[in-house]
């Protein structure tokens, strides 16, 4: 484990078997809305809000690591954050996430 990752202080978010492939869930993890993505056997985590439209990312359709959003269908990379689609154009918040002993962990703060 790097320095960097060392010092991130790691919130248990769920069980890494919850976090269904190809697709999102979404769950409160230390007071947040967070989206949990499995992709290709990695999980991701960002915000569960769109910058844009204000509606709930685990509403919307994932797409290899691209979330669609529900209400305007704008998009965001899950790994970066990054709009990719129009009418976003602010990112999203992501967050690093571990995976130890079955259990995915985010780094929040």
């Amino acid at each position: 484990m790097s320095d960097a990752t060392s010092t991130l202080q790691w919130t248990d978010a769920a069980a890494f078997d919850e976090v269904p492939q190809d697709d999102v869930i979404g769950l409160a993890v230390g007071g947040r809305d967070i989206a949990l993505y499995g992709v290709d056997g990695s999980v991701y985590a960002t915000d569960n809000l769109c910058t844009h439209g204000h509606a709930r990312l685990c509403d919307g359709f994932l797409d290899g690591h691209e979330i669609e959003c529900p209400l305007h269908q704008g998009k965001f990379d899950v790994r970066s954050g990054a709009p990719t689609c129009q009418p976003v154009t602010e990112a999203v918040r992501t967050y690093p996430v571990r995976i130890d002993g079955g259990r995915v962990y985010l780094a929040l703060g």
